[in-house]
Order: C-alpha cells, then sequence, then structure tokens
C-alpha cells in the first residue's frame, strides 16, 4: 500500500502547518521550511503558489498521495453542491480519519496503521481498507482478537490523551470500542484553517 513515509515534522514546516498535534513544539524549536538553501527558496507571491500549498497542505494532513487526492477531488466537483465542502466531506468519512476524530489514536498515520493492519470490523466484516467511506449508519468496531492487545486494553487512556472534541455526526464510545455513524460532517467540524476554494481553484486550472 503506497503511503508518504517523510517525517511528518518536516512535512509541518514545509506547509507552515501542524500536521499533527505532537508537530507544535517541533515547530516551536524550528520556524521557517526545512533544507539547505531554504532562506533562497521564493515564498509567497502569486495565487498559483498559494493554491499550491494550500492543496498540499490538505493532502497531507489527511495522508493521501497525490493521485489519490485528485482522484477525490475530481469526484467531489462531479457531485452536487459544493465542490470544496464535498471534498472535506469525503476526507472526513474516511475510515482512518474517523478513528482518529473518535479519539482511538492520536495522529491520522497510527489510525491509517490500526485499519490497515485490520483491527476493525465494518458493520460485523473485517475491515483493512483506511480509504473506505464511512455513510450513516455504518458501525466500526473493534475485532473481538485485538481487543485483547495492550493498546485496546489502554483505549480509554488513548481517547483522553486525544483529547476529543465532539462531533455531531459520530458517536464514539471507549468502553465498548465502537464507533457510529450518525449523520454527516459539516462545514465547520472538519479540520480548522482550511480554504477549500483554493483547492477547487488549483484543480479548475
Amino acid at each position: 500500500m503506497a503511503r508518504d513515509r517523510s517525517p511528518i515534522a518536516k512535512q509541518s514546516r514545509r506547509e507552515s502547518y501542524a500536521l499533527a498535534p505532537k508537530v507544535h513544539k517541533i515547530m516551536a524549536k524550528k520556524t521557517g521550511i526545512p533544507g539547505q538553501h531554504a532562506d533562497m527558496r521564493v515564498r509567497g507571491g502569486s495565487l498559483y503558489l498559494t493554491q499550491l500549498r494550500e492543496k498540499q497542505k490538505v493532502r497531507r494532513t489527511y495522508g493521501l498521495l497525490e493521485k489519490q487526492f485528485a482522484k477525490l477531488m475530481k469526484e467531489a466537483t462531479r457531485a452536487e453542491g459544493l465542490a470544496g465542502e464535498n471534498l472535506l466531506e469525503y476526507l472526513e468519512r474516511r475510515a482512518d480519519n474517523v478513528v482518529y476524530r473518535a479519539g482511538f489514536a492520536l495522529t491520522r498515520r497510527q489510525a491509517r496503521q490500526l485499519v490497515s493492519h485490520g483491527h476493525f470490523l465494518l458493520n460485523g466484516k473485517r475491515v483493512d481498507i483506511p480509504s473506505i467511506r464511512l455513510k450513516p449508519g455504518d458501525v466500526l468496531e473493534v475485532r473481538p482478537k485485538s481487543m485483547k492487545s495492550e493498546y485496546f486494553k489502554n483505549l480509554a487512556n488513548v481517547v483522553g490523551a486525544a483529547g476529543v472534541q465532539p462531533l455531531s455526526w459520530l458517536k464514539a464510545d471507549a468502553k465498548k470500542m465502537k464507533i457510529e455513524i450518525t449523520g454527516l460532517p459539516k462545514r465547520e467540524e472538519a479540520e480548522a484553517g482550511i480554504n477549500e476554494q483554493l483547492i477547487v481553484e488549483y484543480y479548475s486550472r
């Protein structure tokens, strides 16, 4: 399964945006974009560069490769409604993001690994595809076999450390190790600091 394995801290510094909670401390100490000749690079200025950086920021936040992201954007454009909001909704409904949003993982990378290793059941069937899109009525729960692992035995502590914010479209129960999708994500519940219109404009060129 293809994925971007480059350091999340380096990616965050490149986008000037914390792509994971743990990166805030690192970015406070190391400012500016990474690289030996970073100071010589041209920053800002063009609209294209602004659009590109926003696209890269969102793509890396949710952990998608360029081909995956472009395909999702194309689908969002064809669907009814605003393309940018459709895109964010699709990203939020990914299985790995749902696991992260529920607090069952501290980062999206960790959530992706938990799903890809087959630790969850989707509506009673084993699932190992992080990109699968959940819909209202779906139930994601930890496999009985996986419940015996040390990680899931301490799931309540993980959820506490994650500092989960309640969301209108999902209901998580750490004791039962179950996540229920009760609706669709609202625009304001997506990751903060995103300007999806810039992404739409980037792909409309």
